[in-house]
């Protein structure tokens, strides 16, 4: 399909702007993670800049508005209310709760029952039940910070565990609504509550959670360094033919495939891919462990997010029609339809883009309405020719991304 006669003028203005400041293409490539030739194709007109994201990050390279690399654009900011679990996940996480339990006299505590809470709250965060969880954790993460403080030998240790799997449960649902800074936290201290309860698979989850957060906060070079120095710790492990920690290297190598692509290092990225579909393979069958939905199905899915990140939405749709997501989390069937959607908005179609993220929402709506990437894509869409079309308008009205 022909670009669009906007894609070269925009091309011209990115060139001419790097050239007043005095940048090569691989100067201009590191200051917004991209490489030399992604750069070159944008300047020729052969690559088009379809995501809002994107043409901010490289307008601030620039130092340029946006209104200035990019003036036919009509700029439809999405939606700037944060989403109530968002604010009432931040405020949990900001409470001195471990200065509280510190100071606290001891009380009993049942660690049972806060174990079977941690696990609810990945039963909310898989689910998509976004204000559930954080309802939950707000009470949750306090008692969790007690009892690891007041516990004993074995209860301790079952409290630390039951405190790094809430503290992940934050922060995977805080990456996917951009509260970085809040998952950034929680990350953290899931790590160290993984460490107290000497577990080297949890912490390995607190290093893919984390990784997940850097990606978001496009430091595609710390994403890649704290996967990569997990894989490696967890080799040992891995050839001792231990399926939780093959099934975490798995999910480790999907994250550096994720991250290789929006480097837009194709080759590496599906090289990463490979190496997650062997661990997939050896392991036969899609599992949960530490709530990453690492198995076979899950390797087709961020194949397809893989695609989507490198432009090739032809692939991503073809994978996606591949993938029976039946058996998975209602937050990775969603999460695969917005990719889906994202692949329609790459060949700029409006009903097939429409459509995906429909389905996304009746099956998880809170991920949908809140998750950052929806509002981009709705709001990059909106600004579009193809934007106009009235179900696409209707179902950004819905969600909350209109302007």
């Amino acid at each position: 399909m022909p670009l669009p006669s906007d894609a070269k003028a925009l091309g011209r203005r990115v060139a001419a702007h790097r050239t007043r400041r005095g940048l090569s293409q691989k100067e201009l490539g590191a200051k917004i993670d991209r490489s030399e030739s992604w750069v070159s194709q944008v300047e020729r007109g052969a690559r088009r800049i379809d995501r809002m994201s994107v043409l901010e990050t490289l307008a601030e390279a620039l130092e340029v508005p946006i209104g200035e690399l990019a003036p036919e654009e009509n700029v439809v900011a999405a939606t700037t209310q944060k989403p109530r679990a968002a604010s009432s996940l931040s405020l949990a996480l900001s409470s001195s709760d471990a200065l509280q339990a510190v100071l606290s006299d001891k009380a009993p505590v049942d660690v049972d029952a806060l174990g079977a809470r941690a696990e609810q709250a990945w039963d909310f965060a898989h689910g998509s039940e976004y204000e559930n969880l954080s309802e939950l954790l707000g009470t949750l993460i306090p008692e969790l910070e007690y009892a690891s403080r007041k516990a004993t030998g074995e209860d301790r240790r079952r409290a630390c565990i039951a405190k790094a799997k809430a503290y992940h449960a934050a922060a995977g649902v805080l990456s996917k609504m951009d509260e970085l800074a809040a998952a950034w936290v929680a990350v953290d201290r899931s790590i160290s509550a993984a460490e107290e309860a000497d577990d080297p698979l949890l912490m390995a989850a607190g290093a893919f959670r984390l990784a997940i957060v850097f990606q978001n906060a496009r430091r595609q070079d710390l994403a890649m360094r704290t996967a990569q120095t997990a894989v490696n710790a967890l080799g040992r492990m891995v050839e001792a033919g231990e399926p939780e920690a093959v099934a975490m290297r798995g999910a480790l190598y999907l994250q550096l495939a994720v991250a290789s692509a929006r480097l837009n290092h194709a080759e590496d990225a599906y090289g990463f891919l490979d190496q997650a579909r062997k661990a997939a393979s050896f392991l036969g069958v899609d599992r949960n462990d530490y709530n990453t939905e690492f198995g076979p199905t899950n390797v087709l899915l961020h194949e397809v997010n893989v695609a989507v990140e490198l432009g090739d939405a032809g692939r991503a749709l073809r994978v996606a029609a591949k993938a029976d997501t039946s058996h998975m989390s209602p937050e990775r069937q969603g999460r695969l339809l917005i990719d889906v959607a994202r692949a329609h908005a790459q060949r700029r179609q409006a009903i097939e883009l429409t459509g995906a993220l429909r389905q996304a929402f009746e099956i998880a709506p809170e991920q949908v309405r809140t998750h950052h990437l929806v509002h981009e894509l709705l709001g990059d869409a909106l600004r579009t020719d193809y934007g106009n079309a009235p179900e696409l308008r209707e179902l950004a009205q819905q969600i909350g991304a209109t302007s």
